[in-house]
């Protein structure tokens, strides 16, 4: 996947939304005012790794340790508290490990959602 496939991909889930709010180079993606996922956009302002395009998204600690030990792409998030976020190099997986990620971090956001808000 490339950073426009990954940006459409997550907008296609229900409810999410995108803004800027820590500059031009990275988006942030919400479910219900909730970031589940930053996608860096490589303008090289918050770019690690030789500036390979990347994402940050939460998921459960033992969910990243998991990853973490599976693929070299995935490492602890660097803005990021590293136990719940991870840094996905998105490049180096297949588009369906990226998708299922990306799916894991909005489903878990939105399980700790007041039931009010989970629609």
């Amino acid at each position: 996947m490339n950073v426009e496939q990954v940006r459409e991909y997550t907008l296609s889930i229900f409810g999410v939304t995108e803004d800027q709010p820590f500059g031009d180079d990275i988006i942030t993606f919400r479910i219900e005012g909730k970031i589940f996922l930053c996608l860096s956009l490589g303008q090289g302002l918050n770019d690690m790794r030789d500036s390979e395009p990347r994402f940050a998204l939460k998921l459960t600690p033992k969910r990243n340790e998991e990853l973490r030990e599976q693929y070299s792409s995935v490492t602890p998030a660097w803005h990021w508290n590293k136990k719940h976020w991870s840094d996905v190099y998105y490049e180096h997986l297949e588009e369906d490990l990226v998708k299922t990620l990306i799916k894991e971090s909005y489903d878990l956001v939105v399980s700790k959602l007041p039931k009010k808000r989970k629609g």
